[in-house]
């Protein structure tokens, strides 16, 4: 699939499970709205994140590079899909990243264990 139309493939895909989440808790912008600007991970990777609360942009870069994102606020947390995976990013410490590099830090982001962001 060309890359603007796969893009589009997955704003849609984002907006209708989003839009499926009827149970969803209320949004937090206020939460979320702490989180704008760079977030560092090991090795160089990092997550940026602009935009407002009704559409962030999420740039997650890995070691094959950075990867561009749409999120919605759902609660305190950002909701994104990638790779067809529904991922939510959340507010943790170093220790619930699960990733020894940053087990010392306090303001940190997780997607999942083993990936995770964190403020110097």
């Amino acid at each position: 699939m060309q890359r603007p139309m796969r893009n589009l493939a997955v704003a849609l895909i984002t907006a209708a499970i989003l839009a499926g989440c009827s149970s969803a808790p209320e949004p937090d912008p206020a939460q979320t709205e702490q989180w704008l600007g760079r977030w560092n991970g090991p090795e160089g990777t990092y997550l940026e994140i602009t935009g407002t609360p009704a559409d962030y942009r999420l740039t997650i870069a890995d070691l094959d590079g950075p990867r561009r994102f749409v999120g919605r606020v759902q609660g305190a947390k950002i909701v994104f899909v990638r790779d067809g995976v529904v991922e939510t990013l959340s507010a943790s410490d170093g220790e619930a990243t699960g990733m020894k590099w940053l087990a010392d830090k306090h303001d940190c982001l997780t997607v999942r264990r083993g990936e995770g962001y964190c403020r110097d």
